[in-house]
């Protein structure tokens, strides 16, 4: 199986997260910058990452692989089985890839991807981004993270990987979040975070930003 996009992208890094707790060998292969070659593009319509291959399978969207992946590769499932833990796990992964990205975006593009590009990043969209549109979601995960540090099912499920993801671009992006307002939170983030499906990945992101 391969997922091209960059785990930089907290949506390729979600899909490799998921693959790794799962025990499943995926290679990752970063597609270039710049135009999309036609044999992305089969894979992925929109030119949008991760694209996804398993043998002749081809897939685009991070939601829709790793539900692929838990239906294709049941054991060890992440996605609950029962009804209404995987209404919530399904919320989570939801909320994570919009509300939260909508949020990331700017803070992690402006201060993160522009110096990757060679560009001057807009600072004031970022710093008014952290400084707004992050401590309302903040809010609301301190006040629905579970004393178990799951979000559901009180183990492991897709909705931890995906709400985790971004933590890493906030913190790649300086974001400090502090503990004294938001220790549901710090808790939370530090310790799905550790997982070695995350800290493989993130160690090597580090070491690529930091060149």
């Amino acid at each position: 199986m391969i997922v091209h996009g960059s785990t930089l992208s907290p949506f390729v890094r979600k899909v490799m997260v998921f693959a790794a707790e799962k025990g499943l060998a995926v290679e990752n292969k970063v597609a270039p910058p710049g135009p999309k070659s036609p044999e992305f593009l089969v894979m992925s319509p929109f030119g949008k990452i991760p694209a996804f291959e398993d043998g002749d399978y081809q897939l685009c969207d991070s939601s829709a692989i790793v539900h692929y992946l838990d239906a294709q590769y049941p054991a060890q499932s992440l996605i609950p089985a029962e009804a209404r833990a995987r209404g919530r796990a399904i919320w989570f992964d939801e909320y994570a890839d919009t509300i939260m990205f909508a949020a990331a975006a700017p803070i992690f593009f402006n201060r993160v991807v522009a110096k990757l590009m060679g560009m001057e990043g807009d600072l004031a969209a970022a710093d008014k981004a952290e400084a707004e549109a992050l401590p309302p979601l903040l809010h609301y995960l301190e006040g629905v993270i579970p004393d178990s540090g799951f979000l559901v099912e009180n183990r492991l499920t897709l909705a931890d990987i995906s709400v985790a993801s971004p933590f890493v671009n906030f913190d790649h992006a300086g974001v400090r979040i502090d503990a004294g307002t938001y220790p549901k939170v710090t808790a939370y983030a530090a310790s799905i975070l550790a997982r070695s499906s995350f800290a493989t990945l993130v160690a090597k992101e580090k070491a690529f930003l930091s060149r």
